[in-house]
């Protein structure tokens, strides 16, 4: 799988770059208390000099860093992949691992909305290169300054101070924020009044906190649904835990315009950007949003990438702060059944979008860019639900060592094996010819090379055809058809080991 999304990758002209699995919390742009207990979801800790350092959460950070400092020796715009495990210090469950693996592709360097385009149509090709096809997926494309327009016709701040990098996130996602004096409420039960009125006081004072809440609560949509996130958007909601989730505290007539936001989506690009634009009205910002959508819909129309690949969906917005323009998300459209019976869609295995602030921490100047990442471990359990993740690796050539006399001539041919460029191994445990077989078909290894004294003694081997005499034995009932399947097993001359071991794999 990561094989077919990296040659996708290249195709589009995407070279390999390989970030440290450590960086300085800043680095990160988490913030951690005076404490010896970090917050923000990293796995962090104090070095030797009493500095905060953490694993990373995502690729992306630590990219915009190594660009920030190797960004005269790079050409730009800079054009990368990668693929490797991230930490995020978050509460495990059904397909949420601490440890996860992402793949990436970003773009650093260009404002242009052909870099957004491109990464969705990267995207769209890698799914189908993995036999996803169209209909079973959409790849779901919004824009952060559309919904900060929205919010700035609302009255909820300003919208530049929403995508300022390093805001406090407030009580987005659950937790009460820092400086908030939280009144914890009973399990199962809401808090009291007095709670809601400092929740209320802290988001007129931070109204980026709120806007940011505002966007999480919408990135809850698919999990929560329209009840759900019009509770997140009030004063919260109870989750199945007993836990309360303090929410963004909007009034209900704010509630109706974000839900009128979220209903502009359509099946045709052009008509949700039309819907959009007389959302956004007089929004600077909105605007600006719009006709970056506008522009990648002409983009991608040119491309080839219609409406049953690309869609623009409103309630795409992605959780993390940083984001600052077109946000993206793969989504997986076919039905499975969940741990609960239920059916659903698979949902989503791919987001990311425009961070066009991130290096700029680092060097004070605006560096755009733009990227996303692919969840492996869901995109893995998405291909075994599609039934394309049945298939196994082929294993190596195992050389049955009948005689431990004769290691030397087993070393022989498996050194052989390999100058031809065969992978192979010789059977290096206990065990006679049954055991040694049984090895072997748990390695799901091709073919078994066996020599013992009567092979020696003519100059011969035997090579075990293992799928072919799988599939065999998966239709014989009877002793005599066993005995007439023999072609699951040839004797040659050893000279002729290698001529028919490529043979045998080729036909496989």
């Amino acid at each position: 799988m990561v094989d077919t999304i990296r040659g996708i990758y290249e195709r589009y002209g995407f070279e390999p770059l390989e970030t440290p699995a450590v960086e300085y919390v800043e680095v990160l742009g988490k913030f951690l208390p005076e404490s010896q207990t970090p917050e923000g979801g990293v796995f962090a800790w104090r070095d030797e000099d009493k500095d905060w350092i953490a694993l990373r959460y995502d690729l992306t950070a630590p990219l915009s860093r190594v660009v920030a400092e190797h960004k005269d020796s790079l050409p730009m715009p800079f054009r990368r992949y990668q693929v490797g495990p991230v930490w995020r210090l978050e509460k495990p469950g059904p397909g949420r691992f601490r440890e996860f693996q992402q793949f990436d592709i970003d773009t650093v360097g260009s404002a242009s909305m052909a870099a957004d385009a491109e990464v969705c149509c990267a995207l769209a090709d890698s799914l189908e290169a993995l036999g996803i096809a169209r209909g079973q997926y959409l790849v779901k494309v919004n824009n952060r300054k559309v919904l900060n327009g929205v919010l700035e016709r609302m009255g909820l701040g300003d919208a530049a101070a929403a995508a300022a990098p390093g805001t406090p996130t407030g009580a987005a996602g659950g937790a009460a924020p820092a400086d908030f004096p939280r009144l914890p409420a009973e399990p199962g039960k809401r808090p009291d009044a007095a709670a809601f009125l400092q929740l209320a006081n802290y988001h007129r004072a931070n109204p980026a906190a709120q806007r940011m809440a505002v966007l999480r609560a919408i990135d809850k949509l698919d999990r929560l649904g329209l009840d759900g996130v019009r509770d997140m958007l009030g004063d919260g909601r109870l989750d199945p835990s007993g836990a309360f989730n303090y929410g963004a505290g909007l009034r209900p007539d704010q509630w109706e315009g974000v839900f009128g936001f979220l209903r502009a989506g359509a099946a045709d690009r052009g008509a949700v950007v039309a819907r959009l634009r007389e959302l956004v009205a007089t929004s600077k910002v909105g605007i600006e949003g719009v006709d970056e959508l506008a522009e990648m819909d002409r983009l991608l129309s040119a491309a080839g990438y219609a409406n049953d690949r690309v869609v623009f969906d409103p309630s795409v917005v992605r959780g993390l702060e940083y984001y600052t323009g077109p946000v993206f998300e793969a989504a997986l459209t076919f039905e499975i059944v969940d741990e609960d019976g239920a059916k659903r869609q698979f949902g989503s295995v791919a987001g990311g979008g425009r961070y066009d602030t991130l290096v700029e921490r680092f060097t004070g100047q605006l560096v755009p860019a733009t990227g996303v990442s692919i969840g492996v471990d869901r995109l893995l359990a998405a291909l075994k639900a599609v039934g394309r993740g049945a298939s196994q690796r082929s294993g190596p050539v195992v050389v049955v060592t009948m005689d431990k006399d004769r290691w030397v001539e087993y070393q022989q041919m498996t050194a052989e094996l390999r100058a031809a460029g065969i992978r192979a191994e010789m059977f290096l445990g206990k065990g006679g010819l049954g055991a040694q077989l049984k090895y072997a078909d748990k390695r799901n290894s091709p073919l078994a090379v066996i020599a013992g004294g009567n092979e020696f003694a003519k100059n011969e081997v035997s090579i075990k055809d293992l799928r072919l005499g799988k599939q065999l034995s998966d239709k014989i009932t009877d002793r005599d058809e066993w005995r007439k399947a023999q072609p699951a097993q040839v004797t040659v001359a050893r000279a002729a080991l290698i001529d028919e071991v490529r043979k045998r794999l080729a036909t496989a």
